[in-house]
Parts: C-alpha cells; sequence; structure tokens
C-alpha cells in the first residue's frame, strides 16, 4: 500500500527541469532542501540506496538548472546516487515504486525516462560513455550540445575511468566530468588517488591560485595563453602537474558541492568554455541526514528505517535465523587464514558487502581492498600466487564479468592457484539486471584448467573454500547467492570435498533432478510437494559444473528415463548445457528438461518474484517436472516459503 508521503511546496510544482528552470536562483536551497527531505522520506518507507543520492542534491539541481536536460546529455555513473535526478525528471510521483517488482529501476534506464541517457549500475562508466556521445554530436555537426558526466571519486579508482580520462583528452570534445569526491565508494576509498585527490583539496596556497586565476581571466576567452599560464604557475605551487590537466583536461576546483548558488554560476560559466572540462566536487556522502553522515557505509543502503530516531527496522521474528553467506565467507576465511600462513584475502572496494571486512579487522596485513578495479583484482592475485600464497578473490559474479580476460590470461593460462569467490550468484533482487549473477556459470566452464563449484548450503561453503585452500589445487571458482543460507547450525569441521563428486539428495524413481548450488534447495522444497503427491523423482546435488561427476552422471543415464536440470544462472551455455554435451558424448538417449534463467536479461524484484516469474521457485519446478511426466499435482500451499 503506498504510504502518503508528500513532497515539499516547491518540489510539488517541478515535473520536467522545465519546471525548475521556472524558479528564481535564490529559492534553489529551498528545493535542494525539500528533494532531500522527499528522498528520506520516501527510502526510509520503501527502502533503497540513500546515502549517496543525498550527497549529490545540490549538484543534481544545478545540472538540471543550468544544462538544457535532456538536449544536453548527463550520464550517470553506477546510478546509486541518480534518485534526485529521476524525482526531479517526472518520476517524483512513481518514486515510491524504486527498486520494486514491474515498477523504477534502481538505477538510471535508457528504457525509463529520455533523461536518463546511459543505463548504468557498475561502476566507471560514465567518461567513456559521455565521450561517445559528445563524439557524435561533433560528427554530426552539433556544437551547441553539452556532455556531462558524474561519477564518484570511488569509480575513478577503476582502469575505465583512466582509459576514458585518457581518450578525452585526445578527442577534444565538449565533455565535461564532475568528480563528485565524498572519499567513499560504500566502504571508505582506498589508494593513493584518494591521497591525491585530497592534497588537492587541502592544498590552501593551490586553491588560492585558482580563485585568483578565475577572478583575473575571467571566462578564459584567451584559452590558449591562459592555460599555458596557469599549467607553468601550478607546476611551480604543487612541484607537480595536475593529473588531470596533464590529460589534457581544464581543471576548475575544488567547489563546495554543496552550495547550489555557486554551483550553478560556476556550470554556467563552463557551458561556454569549449573542449574537455574537470569540476571538482567535494560532497558529504548522506548530506541532511545526521547519522547518514558520520555513519557513511551503513547507510549507503539501510533498508527500512525510522526515520525520526534513525532505527533499522528489523523483522519481528526472534527466532535464529541462519546466517547470511558472505558473512559464512568472511568468517570461514578468517579461520583458514589462522590456520595456513599462505591464504590472503582481495576485494575490489567490497569489503562490507562481502564481508572480507572481518578479516581486513582480524588481519589487516593479510586482506586487501583495492579500489573499484576488478582486473587488478584479479591479476594481482595472480602475482600472489606465483610466490606461494593462496589469495582468495571475492568478487561478486555480476562485476567477475569485467575480468574475465584477467581470469583466463593471468590465472587460468598459467594454472594459478587462485580461488575465487563469486557473491551474489543467481538472481540478487531489487538491483535488477546489472547485478544479476547470471552468467558466470556459463562463462567460467568454458575456461581450462578452471574448477567451477557451488554449494548447496553454508556447510558445504566451508568445506568447498578449504577444500580450495589445500596444495596441489589450481584456480578454483566457488559461486554463492546473495542473502541468508537454509543452515542455523553451520559452523561444523572441515571436511574435503573429492574435486568432480556430487551427491544424492534422495533417491526416487523414473525421474531424475540434477541442480547446481543454492538453487537446490528449492528442489529440496519441491520434490515435497511433488511426494505429498506420489511423485518420487530423484534428487542429486552437482556441487561442481566442472569437472562433472561421471560416475554419477552413467548412474543416472542409466536408471531414469527422463532428466531435469535446476539452475540458477543462464541456461544457455550453463549447466543444463553441460550435462546435455555429456550426455550426447557418451551415448545416453534420455530426454532432459533444462530449467534455469531464460536468454533473456530479468528485471528487478524480490527475488521470490523474480523466480517465481520465470519458474524457478518451488511449486515452479514441481510443475516442470509433472509436465515432463505428463501428471497433475496441486501445488498451492504445500511448502511454507
Amino acid at each position: 500500500m503506498q504510504m502518503d508521503i508528500k513532497p515539499g511546496k516547491l518540489l510539488s510544482k517541478i515535473d520536467s527541469p522545465a519546471d525548475l528552470k521556472k524558479l528564481s536562483l535564490e529559492q534553489l536551497p529551498q528545493v535542494c532542501q525539500e528533494l532531500r527531505q522527499y528522498i528520506i522520506d520516501v527510502v526510509s518507507v520503501y527502502g533503497g540506496h540513500f546515502g549517496a543520492s543525498l550527497g549529490v542534491v545540490d549538484l543534481t539541481v544545478a545540472i538540471h538548472y543550468v544544462f538544457d536536460t535532456p538536449y544536453d546529455q548527463l550520464v550517470w555513473d553506477v546510478g546509486h546516487q541518480a534518485y534526485g535526478h529521476k524525482i526531479l525528471t517526472g518520476r517524483r510521483d512513481n518514486f515510491h515504486t524504486n527498486r520494486k517488482h514491474n515498477g523504477l529501476a534502481g538505477f538510471p534506464k535508457r528504457a525509463e525516462s529520455e533523461y536518463d541517457t546511459f543505463g548504468v549500475g557498475h561502476s566507471s562508466t560514465s567518461i567513456s560513455a559521455a565521450l561517445g556521445m559528445a563524439a557524435a554530436s561533433k560528427l554530426k555537426g552539433d556544437t551547441k550540445r553539452q556532455h556531462i558526466a558524474v561519477i564518484g571519486d570511488g569509480a575513478m579508482t577503476a582502469g575505465l575511468a583512466f582509459e576514458g580520462l585518457n581518450n578525452s583528452g585526445y578527442l577534444d570534445t565538449n565533455i565535461l566530468v564532475i568528480l563528485n569526491d565524498n572519499t567513499m565508494s560504500i566502504d571508505p576509498n582506498v589508494g593513493a588517488l584518494r591521497d591525491y585527490l585530497t592534497d588537492l583539496l587541502t592544498s590552501h596556497t593551490y586553491n588560492k591560485f585558482r580563485d585568483d586565476v578565475w577572478r583575473t581571466l575571467g571566462k578564459l576567452k584567451a584559452q590558449g595563453a591562459a592555460s599555458k599560464i596557469e599549467h607553468s604557475v601550478k607546476t611551480l605551487l604543487l612541484h607537480q602537474s595536475n593529473i588531470f590537466e596533464s590529460l589534457k583536461f581544464r581543471y576548475f576546483g575544488p567547489a563546495d558541492g554543496h552550495d547550489v548558488i555557486r554551483l550553478v554560476k560556476v556550470l554556467t560559466d563552463l557551458k561556454d568554455i569549449p573542449g574537455p572540462k574537470l569540476l571538482h566536487a567535494k560532497t558529504i556522502k548522506g548530506k541532511g541526514y545526521k547519522l547518514a553522515e558520520e555513519d557513511q557505509t551503513k547507510w549507503h543502503s539501510p533498508g527500512l528505517f525510522d526515520k525520526l530516531t534513525g532505527e533499522i527496522i528489523k523483522s519481528p521474528n526472534t527466532a535464529p535465523k541462519p546466517p547470511k553467506y558472505q558473512d559464512v565467507f568472511g568468517h570461514t576465511i578468517v579461520e583458514l587464514a589462522k590456520a595456513n600462513p599462505k591464504i590472503v584475502g582481495i576485494t575490489p572496494a567490497m569489503p562490507s558487502g562481502c564481508s572480507l571486512n572481518i578479516m581486513m579487522k582480524e588481519m589487516p596485513d593479510r586482506a586487501f581492498d583495492v579500489g573499484i578495479a576488478e582486473q587488478h583484482a584479479v591479476t594481482f592475485s595472480a602475482g600472489l600466487a606465483t610466490q606461494g600464497m593462496v589469495p582468495f578473490c571475492n568478487i561478486y559474479s555480476t562485476f567477475m564479468q569485467r575480468a574475465y580476460d584477467q581470469v583466463i590470461h593471468d590465472v587460468c593460462l598459467q594454472n594459478l592457484h587462485v580461488v575465487f569467490c563469486l557473491d551474489r550468484g543467481g538472481l540478487v533482487g531489487a538491483d535488477g539486471p546489472t547485478h544479476h549473477g547470471a552468467f558466470d556459470l556459463a562463462f567460467f566452464r568454458c575456461i581450462p584448467n578452471l574448477i567451477v563449484s557451488a554449494p548447496l548450503n553454508e556447510e558445504e561453503l566451508r568445506n568447498l573454500m578449504y577444500t580450495a585452500s589445500l596444495d596441489g589445487m589450481g584456480p578454483f571458482s566457488i559461486r554463492y547467492p546473495r542473502g541468508e543460507g537454509v543452515m542455523v547450525d553451520w559452523r561444523k569441521p572441515f571436511r574435503e570435498i573429492p574435486i568432480g563428486k556430487g551427491q544424492m539428495i534422495c533417491d526416487g524413481e523414473e525421474l531424475a533432478i540434477l541442480s547446481i548450488g543454492h538453487i537446490g534447495n528449492h528442489v529440496i522444497k519441491a520434490t515435497k510437494i511433488l511426494n505429498e503427491n506420489e511423485v518420487y523423482p530423484a534428487h542429486y546435488d552437482m556441487r561442481f559444473v566442472k569437472p562433472l561427476d561421471e560416475e554419477l552422471l552413467h548412474e543416472v543415464f542409466t536408471r531414469f528415463k527422463n532428466v531435469v536440470t535446476v539452475e540458477d544462472g543462464c541456461i544457455t551455455g550453463g549447466f543444463g548445457s553441460a550435462i546435455l554435451e555429456w550426455r550426447e558424448a557418451n551415448g545416453y538417449t534420455s530426454p532432459i528438461k533444462m530449467i534455469g534463467v531464460p536468454d533473456q536479461f530479468i528485471e528487478h524484484g524480490e527475488p521470490m518474484e523474480l523466480y517465481r516469474e520465470i519458474g524457478l521457485h518451488p511449486e515452479g519446478i514441481a510443475e516442470t517436472v509433472c509436465s515432463v511426466l505428463g501428471v497433475r499435482v496441486k501445488t498451492d500451499s504445500v511448502v511454507n516459503l
């Protein structure tokens, strides 16, 4: 049910940036205040990302006030910071549906609005995308169109951002990069770039010089000479060239990212300056909500909360709950590392998201946050492995897509002992198609030397991690889902799992179900439905997609007339395809029905809503089994989901 959340007096009249432009400059601070409050009101009740969008409210208002969007093309990086943008561009009254099934997407999406010029969800894409748009405008002779990329300083740590900057300076197109510098991604930023940006922000001599140059040269109409003078003086002041200007960007700032009136004036001036420009804006993530300012990691995406007290609203159920898979990983790697000094942990800017922060706290010298840099994380892990270390490289399934070449070329080709822990395998929910981990089983199983596995539950995750850490292993992948597992009592003694060996969950007749990973728990519930209707399929948990348990498969295809495969990854090229290929290679004829993610991008919603939509929920699996067998059963309310 929709709550009665009213926007403020000015915000209620803004249905597009054209309405925003009708207001006076002096009214903009009130618009910012009302926009912040509206985001707080809605997100506290309906959930979503929080701190990032609060931090760029003033920038958002200034950009849409100055530029002629959507003609002028605005590209947001990642999209966590785009809530204010959505509200100002005609989606205010539907904002409560954000991240809900069939509602607004949590990130900018081209199909949703003409103001969303580029679909985003992964970091560091904005500069390259905006540059492509700028190059197209230049080719078309459209010299008036502006192109703006808003990128967070955390996203600047990715190689793609630097590739975009490098090419932007070379092409000399009309592009403005706004660096939203709040020293945060989800967790605090790390690395030399963070320190460099801090130096730029805190150098009083440099900042006074910038102000003097700006006042003296006005809008830099004598741009060529002014640029040379300014660059030379800055070099003397800082003893080094500004990194952005070395890439042929005109650098402006640092600017107060929360002074909307000053931002409007600066952006208005920048519109008249041709070529690549970078505005460095200092902001505070969570600005306007004190608790979010003080604990920026916690309030990145806090869930539902009481906006007055800040109390996070938790489920009233006090019964013991299974842990999140990520926490099982976090505690288990610490246990393993205490027993094995060669084990180290690596994450690309997701220590709290993957729970490597547990190891970072207990063993800070052996856990590495390398910034938003998945490619570097993989090759860094490979370098560690060459020296006898056992790196556990934890990357979300969807982000592993960004490092595919490094997995093949730097790890698997050299047969190095790197353990990839792929969090968020399967359908992740409200983050939607940019974050679903649908493809890793398919794109990993075709790589030589790589063991590809997925645990059924928390205990198996621990055992697979233990097995992967043992001497003599090569490249090893373990994928698991977001959220809770199924075992309250999960801390069991470690047990080695034979490589390529599955297990029978229950025996049966006529039909065998083969599953891989956590989705096998849906199969367990489906078999209960079927058993209560006197249908008795066998169920096998394969554990490994590569290598397959050939002994088990010979048994299955010898005993059963029909086989159903179940996976929470793409059907095309995935686990079911592997079984089909094996059947053909071994001359069996039993028909195979594959259940999984169809050949399409699945939208956002609660995970069970999405699994229901594609038939991967327990009832859907039971119905598919029945259709294969040509029988009918009741599936309503048999299993409590």
